[in-house]
């Protein structure tokens, strides 16, 4: 029999997974964010190499996703019929203001769904591809895979702005002075 103390653990631990999920969303957003700002239009069809994605196709690419994934996110499969996974590959000559939009719908659609979970949903079962995953499964596995693109965004962003990028995290060569700041902040009053 569970106790009302563990009960209310169980309920600041399902409340903090929901923060601590929500956050790290908003960080990938808010690093993305910062990189596309930087590009003028051509720089959203850049490609380093051959075979490397588009910022155009990664922004494609996480708008499916997200848009099949939290639509519904606790009533259907997460991948939806109607996605064209493949199509998100293919480039369809966006302009950056729709590849905005696109951006920001998906990320739209995430926050809707995660800010409307209650910690009680974070052990039901929810379906991708028809694989069962516990809906905290399910959010780690968008905050990995969302991570993983975000990043190659910003490096793409990066390659193309080269010795006009701005930085978005410690500059080089900054970390002591980084180090020192945080150090400074976090430090308690003596």
């Amino acid at each position: 029999m569970t106790s009302t103390y563990e009960a209310g653990m169980e309920q600041n631990l399902a409340e903090h997974v929901l923060t601590l999920s929500l956050q790290d969303f908003r960080g990938q957003k808010k690093l993305g964010d910062k990189a596309l700002k930087q590009l003028p239009e051509e720089g959203y069809y850049y490609v380093p190499e051959p075979e490397s994605n588009s910022i155009a196709i990664i922004v494609n690419h996480l708008y499916g996703n997200m848009l099949s994934r939290w639509t519904d996110f606790l009533t259907s499969d997460g991948e939806k019929p109607t996605r064209n996974r493949d199509g998100e590959f293919s480039h369809d000559n966006a302009t950056s203001k729709e590849l905005l939009r696109r951006w920001e719908e998906g990320w739209g659609a995430l926050f809707t769904a995660l800010e409307g979970l209650t910690p009680v949903d974070l052990l039901r079962t929810v379906s991708i591809r028809g694989e069962a995953h516990t809906v905290i499964q399910a959010i780690h596995r968008q905050i990995s895979h969302y991570g993983y693109h975000v990043g190659q965004l910003v490096y793409v962003a990066k390659a193309f702005r080269s010795a006009e990028w701005q930085t978005l995290s410690i500059p080089k060569g900054g970390s002591a002075s980084f180090n020192n700041k945080m150090l400074d902040k976090h430090e308690p009053n003596q």
